[in-house]
């Protein structure tokens, strides 16, 4: 069983669909040593070679085939040792590229273990001047000052919530309009994928099953050929045998002859 195999097993699903009884077995193996002599020394440092037609081969489901795909997966990975960092040639981690301001101000608030500061509700009061201030005219300015400011805030709320009743109900709308044809064009996108895949799989599909039934073909032109040659060696070994008994019947009867003569 190849690495592909053992894979597409332990992962599971429609790329899980055989691999082998006995027979099916030898067959595997035998045609994964052919596409592995066909591939040849002119493979790329790091191109895979897929030897595995899962939806063509049969088998997966067979006793004893997902241990032995497990137990493969897992020497292989007990025996690999990485001896380079692959993330190497990556640019360094910048985590705070994205941070404001008051996200870098709160993570160290939170990594200084600090608690959070309440909401401050100062800028809504309206303090009278001190008692040692009753007098000081500019301490009353600022109060009034403070209290106009306070009154146009709330005007500004009043109006705002005016507005609000007026058009919020037409601005939700259109924010609902546009979260709807959004939504469409996210399941087009959804259903143009999900045909791409099913096309995809189809023609894997198809290809592996042409190529099943190709190598399927070799492999009976093989061990016909195989056949006959061992007829040919059986008729070969028969025929060498019958040679070396005619050679002795005939040895046999030449000797008898010159014992005759001499008689």
């Amino acid at each position: 069983m190849c690495r592909s195999s053992a894979s597409a097993l332990i992962g599971g699903g429609a790329g899980a669909r055989g691999l082998c009884g006995s027979a099916d077995w030898r067959r595997g193996r035998r045609r994964r040593r052919a596409v592995r002599t066909m591939a040849g020394p002119g493979l790329v440092a790091g191109d895979v070679v897929v030897d595995a037609l899962p939806y063509f081969d049969q088998g997966y489901e067979a006793p004893g085939v997902r241990e032995a795909a497990a137990a493969l997966v897992e020497e292989e990975t007990r025996r690999y040792r990485p001896t380079k960092n692959y993330l190497s040639y990556l640019p360094a981690h910048d985590y705070s590229a994205f941070e404001t301001e008051i996200m870098r101000n709160e993570f160290e608030r939170l990594a200084a273990r600090q608690p959070l500061e309440l909401l401050s509700m100062k800028r809504y009061e309206l303090p009278a001047p001190s008692s040692g201030q009753k007098n000081d005219i500019t301490a009353w300015q600022e109060c009034v000052n403070n209290s106009m400011a306070q009154l146009e805030h709330q005007a500004v709320r009043i109006e705002n919530l005016e507005l609000m009743s007026q058009h919020g109900c037409n601005a939700w709308k259109v924010y609902n309009e546009h979260l709807v044809h959004m939504i469409e064009q996210a399941q087009k996108e959804l259903q143009k994928l999900r045909k791409n895949i099913q096309d995809l799989n189809w023609q894997r599909k198809n290809m592996q099953l042409t190529a099943g039934a190709k190598l399927r073909e070799m492999e009976s032109t093989w061990v016909s050929l195989v056949s006959k040659n061992y007829e040919i060696e059986r008729t070969i070994v028969q025929l060498e045998n019958e040679i070396s008994q005619i050679k002795q019947q005939h040895g046999e009867a030449n000797k008898e002859n010159i014992q005759q003569d001499f008689q």
